[in-house]
């Protein structure tokens, strides 16, 4: 597979993953019961399968990786607070206010990790 179309995998999946994600949190502030429908369980793990595998075939193509790049090891570690932001608002944040924290949190990480890829600045959206 080119370079190029696994880039515009790469962008759709993150597109996809973030609006599933923005969603799911939106449905979690409602308690909507449509959170325990199938799709919104196995759904976000192939989108995620797929943009990690997108990335990980990009670095290989293009010899860039995180911890050799510093654009790419901040995008590393901001999907590492990502994750776990998300994990604190969608299921383990005890009270609804906490989990509206956290999903904030997680939307700033998620717009700090797609700001970084688009300047290959470290600072992402805090390089002013």
């Amino acid at each position: 597979m080119s370079y190029i179309l696994l880039k515009h995998l790469h962008v759709t999946a993150v597109a996809v993953s973030g609006a599933g994600f923005l969603l799911r949190g939106l449905l979690m502030l409602r308690d909507s019961p449509l959170l325990q429908r199938r799709v919104f369980k196995v759904l976000p793990h192939v989108i995620d399968t797929i943009l990690l595998g997108s990335a990980i075939a990009m670095a290989v193509i293009s010899s860039q990786y995180p911890f050799a790049q510093p654009w790419l090891t901040a995008k590393f570690f901001g999907l590492l607070a990502y994750i776990v932001f998300g994990m604190m608002a969608l299921k383990r944040g005890r009270t609804k206010g906490q989990r509206a924290a956290w999903l904030l949190a997680a939307l700033l990480a998620f717009a700090y990790i797609v700001s970084v890829a688009l300047v290959r600045d470290p600072l992402g959206f805090l390089a002013g």
